[in-house]
């Protein structure tokens, strides 16, 4: 008899608005957890594919071996350094594409990972300083979002990767 009594007195209470209210906010606080994680994840993409573009121009500016012929890296060889750092993060080489318009890369990496590898590019604003010269390696890499109920999973975004830097001495 007790056992029935207390469980009416626990039904009569206001124990049922603390379940609704949970049951709101409970669904919302999972898509605020799962929001932080996909734009973290997309943050780390980005910072990835900005430094296998890094990687790419330094290693095309880098001078070779004075005994290999102290020759420039060709466009290939370039990719396939950009290629090798995305890898390192488990980032699939074969996902790049070339930034639009593609007709203003002189040279497009081949195969793994398409990229644009431009040499002998000005840096700087010649009104600001002597003119700079250096290498430019830009592609983008896709990512897509997956939080529920909303629009973001039908929609791809192309994270963008621009590097530009000078020649060493």
């Amino acid at each position: 008899m007790h056992n029935t009594q207390s469980l009416r007195q626990l039904l009569k209470g206001t124990s049922g608005a603390e379940i609704a209210e949970a049951a709101i906010v409970l669904p919302l606080v999972f898509m605020l957890l799962l929001g932080i994680y996909w734009f973290g994840r997309a943050y780390n993409i980005y910072g990835t594919i900005t430094f296998a573009a890094r990687e790419g121009a330094r290693a095309a500016t880098a001078p070779t071996c004075a005994l290999c012929g102290n020759t420039a890296l060709v466009p290939d060889q370039v990719a396939a350094r950009v290629g090798r750092a995305l890898q390192a993060s488990r980032l699939n080489p074969n996902d790049c594409t070339t930034l639009a318009p593609v007709t203003s890369c002189a040279a497009i990496g081949g195969g793994n990972p398409q990229i644009c590898f431009q040499s002998n590019v000005r840096i700087n604003d010649p009104t600001t300083g002597p003119p700079a010269c250096g290498v430019s390696v830009s592609f983008q890499y896709p990512y897509q979002f997956y939080l529920p109920f909303t629009s973001l999973n039908q929609q791809l975004i192309q994270l963008k990767a621009n590097v530009q830097t000078t020649g060493e001495n």
